[in-house]
């Protein structure tokens, strides 16, 4: 029937979040590259999901934004590892040459 949709036809998707493909590769980069980019895209991250939940579906991309919140959260927790084992090797280091 002309000016009607074709059955199961709900309209267009929601447009993503602006911030979604940064936090995404943000997320990404901090895992690859540089750690430090992490608490970034973890922050960044949190912000927009919370934007999108609020949104009530107004706002999508939200596949995009967990998975770098989700990176930045692993970079982060790498780069946290890293400096107790710097801390612990300069203790251990200290102790040894003290004897």
């Amino acid at each position: 029937m002309p000016g009607y949709y074709p059955p199961g036809y709900y309209g267009a998707p929601a447009p993503d979040h602006p911030q979604a493909v940064v936090v995404l590769i943000l997320g990404v980069m901090s895992l690859v590259f540089c750690q430090l980019l992490g608490p970034v895209a973890w922050i960044m991250g949190g912000k927009a999901r919370r934007e999108i939940a609020e949104s009530n579906g107004a706002i999508g991309g939200s596949g995009m934004v967990t998975a770098g919140w989700i990176c930045g959260i692993v970079a982060t927790a790498v780069i946290l590892l890293a400096i107790l084992f710097v801390v612990f090797a300069i203790i251990v280091g200290a102790v040894g040459a003290s004897q």
